[in-house]
């Protein structure tokens, strides 16, 4: 390498910023040229933020007509179960839920009577069971206080039902 080659190498090398000689001489990658480019990610998290909040905004704006609560409720009908008679017995009834799965109560001391709301399009439903000592109990439905049906069980292990038709949820065509 001649004398003019050396000082060229040698002026190149004193320019060069301390950070890119330690790492090798690759100055893309130093730390204050990292600096100077903007952070992307937060960027881009901001704006997803943004558009976030945007959206509700817009969301809320459109949508401010007031819905009555009945249209967030399945509409309902208030159902009686009655079981009269003496001793115990299983029972199971419609329950309240909108999914209209049934409630079972085991060993229960007759009489015993309830009312509860049961969503229109399911059939309201008791059924009763009677245990190892037998004897005899009545089962009866009231749909909105008008009485539908009565069953009765009589013997060990003896079983009623009573079941009611409810109009359904969706009005007809």
């Amino acid at each position: 390498m001649s004398d003019e080659e050396r000082e060229i190498a040698a002026g190149a090398t004193e320019s060069e910023a301390p950070e890119s000689r330690e790492n090798g001489g690759n100055s893309g990658t130093d730390a204050s040229s990292r600096s100077l480019r903007p952070d992307r990610t937060g960027l881009l998290i901001g704006g997803a933020l943004l558009a976030a909040c945007g959206g509700l905004v817009l969301y809320g704006v459109l949508d401010t007509g007031d819905k009555p609560a009945a249209e967030h409720r399945a509409p309902t009908a208030a159902v009686t179960y009655e079981v009269t008679g003496k001793g115990t017995a299983d029972i199971a009834y419609q329950g309240r839920s909108e999914a209209g799965t049934a409630v079972v109560d085991h060993a229960v001391a007759l009489p015993w009577k309830k009312t509860v709301q049961v969503p229109l399009g399911k059939p309201p439903l008791v059924s009763i069971t009677l245990g190892e000592k037998g004897g005899q109990a009545s089962c009866s439905l009231a749909v909105r206080g008008e009485h539908v049906q009565t069953a009765s069980a009589y013997g060990r292990f003896g079983r009623a039902t009573c079941q009611a038709e409810l109009p359904s949820a969706t009005p007809k065509e």
